[in-house]
C-alpha cells in the first residue's frame, strides 16, 4: 500500500463571510470596552458605574491595582496583562501609589489611592472558587464560565453547586435562558429574591411548562387568611384593593404616569409582568409588605440563581428596602444602568453612531471633491470590479484563492492604469 496521503484542503472564506467575521469581532470588541476608543484616561470620570478594566501583573504583581482601556494599551504595552471585562465603580489606578516609581503617561496628576475601588483574586489572574487562571494552561478544553453579578467573579459550571450543569437555563440550541447569574456565596444576601413573584427566575424550555403549573397551585391553595381577606404574595389583605400612597406626602399611590395604583391584586400584577414601578420619590410603601432589615428571609442551603430579563425591575424601591440593599452591600441592583445588558445597550448605540460618523465624512469626502476627481474615483471602482469579476469567471472554483492571486489582480489593474 502506497504511504500516500492526500493532503487536506485549506479551509477557504467567502469575501462576505469574512467582512461578516471581522464585523462580529469589532462588535465583540465594542460590547466588552463599552464603546471605549482608549485615546484617553477614564480617571477625570471619576468612579464610573461600569467600564472596562484590565491589571498589569509587571507592575504590581499582588494583582491590587486595575487601569483603564487606554493605559492598559499606552502605559502597559509589552506588560503581562490580564483582561478583567468590566468592574462596577472603578476608577483607574494607573500610576499612583502601587505602581512604585511608575507615572501614567495619559494623566500624571492622580490622588494617591482610590478608596473605593474593589479588587479580588481575579486582578491576579485566578477565577472561580478554585483559583483557576483563565485561559487554563492545565485544562484540556477551555470551557465557558459564568460571571455572578454580584461578586463579579467568574465561575466554572460544575463550581457552582449544581449537581449537572443540565440544570442551568438553556434553550434547545444551548443559548443562555438567564441574563444575570449570582454565585452561591453571594445568593445569602440575596435570599430576599425568593419573596418575589416567579417570574423573575429564568428556568429552562422543558421546565417552563412545570413552573406554569406550580405558580397556578400556589395561586390555588386556600389562604389561612380571614374570610374577608385573602393572600397577596405571601400577605394577607383586603379582599378589596387598599389605595396607599407611594410618596410620603399624598394620599394615593402614583404611577410615573400620575395615574393611581391600587396596592393589592393590582401591585401583585404589575409584579408578575416584570414592570417596574416608576416613583418621583422613595416609596414608603412595600411591594414585598415585609421588612427586611428585621427579618429577612434564609435560604436551606446557599445556591446559585438564575435570573430573567429586565429583572431588576421589578425590585422594591421603598426606604427600607433600599436601606437593606445599602447595607449589604449590593445597593448597585436598583441602578438599572449597573446591568451589563444596558452596558451592552450603550456600547451598541455608541458603535451605530461612530459608524454614521464615519459614513457622514466618507459622504462629505466625496461632496468636497471636484468633477474630475470624482469620475476618477468612480472609475477605479468600476475597473476594480471589473477586474475581478474577469478573474473570477476565468478561475478554477474547485482551487483556492492565494495571495499571488490577489497580487496579480492588482497587477493587471496597474499595468491597465499604466496604458490609460
Amino acid at each position: 500500500m502506497a504511504d500516500v496521503f492526500e493532503e487536506e484542503a485549506e479551509p477557504t472564506v467567502s469575501i462576505h463571510e469574512y467582512l461578516k467575521g471581522v464585523e462580529e469581532q469589532e462588535l465583540e470588541a465594542d460590547l466588552v470596552l463599552g464603546g471605549d476608543e482608549g485615546k484617553e484616561c477614564t480617571y477625570t470620570k471619576g468612579y464610573m458605574k461600569r467600564q472596562a478594566i484590565f491589571s498589569c501583573l509587571t507592575c504590581t504583581p499582588d494583582g491590587n491595582a486595575g487601569v483603564c482601556t487606554a493605559c492598559s494599551l499606552s502605559c502597559h504595552d509589552g506588560h503581562e496583562i490580564v483582561e478583567l471585562w468590566t468592574k462596577r465603580n472603578f476608577r483607574c489606578d494607573c500610576g499612583n501609589s502601587k505602581f512604585g516609581e511608575f507615572f501614567c503617561k495619559l494623566f500624571a496628576n492622580k490622588e494617591v489611592e482610590n478608596i473605593d475601588n474593589a479588587y479580588n483574586h481575579n486582578f491576579k489572574g485566578a477565577y472561580c472558587s478554585c483559583g483557576r487562571p483563565y485561559p487554563d494552561p492545565e485544562a484540556e478544553e477551555q470551557v465557558e464560565m459564568l460571571q455572578c453579578c454580584i461578586c463579579e467573579d467568574w465561575f466554572h459550571e460544575e463550581h457552582i453547586g449544581l449537581e449537572s450543569s443540565d440544570e442551568i437555563p438553556r434553550d434547545e440550541e444551548g443559548e443562555p435562558l438567564y441574563e444575570d447569574f449570582i454565585c452561591p456565596v453571594c445568593s445569602e444576601a440575596c435570599s430576599f429574591l425568593t419573596l418575589y413573584p416567579p417570574t423573575i427566575w429564568a428556568v429552562k424550555q422543558h421546565d417552563a411548562t412545570n413552573a406554569t403549573k406550580d405558580k397556578n397551585v400556589l395561586e390555588d391553595t386556600p389562604s389561612a387568611c380571614g374570610s374577608s381577606e385573602k393572600l397577596e404574595n405571601g400577605i394577607c389583605s383586603s379582599e378589596s384593593p387598599k389605595v396607599n400612597c407611594v410618596l410620603p406626602s399624598a394620599t394615593s399611590e402614583m404611577s410615573s404616569t400620575g395615574k393611581c395604583i391600587l396596592v393589592g391584586e393590582t401591585s401583585d400584577k404589575k409584579l408578575e409582568s416584570n414592570e417596574s414601578i416608576q416613583v418621583s420619590g422613595p416609596s414608603t410603601v412595600c411591594l414585598l409588605g415585609a421588612d427586611l432589615i428585621v427579618a429577612p428571609p434564609a435560604l436551606e442551603k446557599p445556591k446559585p440563581m438564575f435570573l430573567t430579563k429586565n429583572w431588576r425591575d421589578v425590585l422594591c424601591r421603598c426606604v427600607k428596602c433600599a436601606s437593606f440593599c445599602t447595607q449589604k452591600g449590593i445597593h448597585f441592583l436598583l441602578d438599572k444602568e449597573d446591568s451589563i445588558a444596558e452596558y451592552e445597550k450603550m456600547a451598541k448605540q455608541k458603535r451605530e453612531e461612530k459608524l454614521q460618523q464615519q459614513e457622514g465624512v466618507e459622504y462629505n469626502f466625496l461632496n468636497n471633491l471636484g468633477h474630475v476627481e470624482k469620475i476618477e474615483i468612480l472609475n477605479g471602482i468600476t475597473d476594480m470590479k471589473n477586474e475581478i469579476h474577469t478573474f473570477l469567471e476565468s478561475f478554477d472554483a474547485s482551487k483556492p484563492i492565494t495571495s499571488a492571486d490577489v497580487h496579480q489582480v492588482f497587477e493587471n489593474l496597474a499595468k491597465k492604469r499604466r496604458r490609460m
